[in-house]
């Protein structure tokens, strides 16, 4: 596992936000990642941003953040899951967000997977049958896991798309399923 390092303000903290010296990035790691997100809205969010962020930076992710919100009605699944071609067309000139027409259809689908979930059964739900246990101190941070390949497999069974294991483990990552902050790091021991 790579070193954790201190901030110009001191604090120590995981090194992938300091790697880059981005001040959105730090803020990302210390006030979010890792933490308890709710609500269906939110948890759809990061659901998208995750699929989109696959092959790319997540820091160009960040970086457009608010361009998605925008473009995706505030990730509101009713509002998402009614786009129609007309949107996917705006979607695709928008250049405030990442224009790819496979993951744009996936959120728009994803959105209407949302919907369809049985009584009963809401995404936040599904990402808690699916807790991984804790990692422990000095243990690895791994890519995936053999709950989010469940995660993964119980998505795509409930017609979502775009979610593979890795994409659901960061996920879990993201929305606070796991600690995965760094041994040393501030937040950790503040979870």
């Amino acid at each position: 596992m790579s070193e954790a390092i201190a901030g110009s303000d001191g604090k120590v903290r995981c090194n992938w936000p300091g790697l880059n010296g981005s001040e959105l990035y730090q803020r990302y790691h210390d006030e979010e990642w890792g933490r308890e997100v709710s609500g269906e809205a939110k948890l759809f969010e990061r659901l998208s941003l995750e699929a989109f962020q696959s092959g790319l930076s997540w820091l160009t992710i960040l970086r457009k953040r608010e361009s998605f919100r925008a473009a995706f009605s505030n990730f509101d699944p009713e509002k998402v899951s009614r786009f129609d071609e007309s949107d996917i067309e705006r979607l695709m000139n928008d250049s405030g967000i990442v224009r790819n027409t496979l993951k744009i259809n996936a959120t728009i689908n994803n959105a209407q997977a949302i919907l369809a979930l049985p009584t009963g059964v809401t995404l936040g739900s599904l990402l808690e049958d699916h807790r991984p246990a804790a990692r422990k101190v000095g243990d690895p941070v791994p890519a995936s896991t053999v709950e989010s390949a469940a995660l993964a497999k119980s998505l795509k069974k409930h017609g979502f798309r775009f979610v593979g294991p890795t994409t659901a483990y960061a996920m879990m990552q993201a929305v606070g399923l796991v600690n995965d902050h760094q041994d040393d790091c501030w937040v950790r021991a503040e979870r």
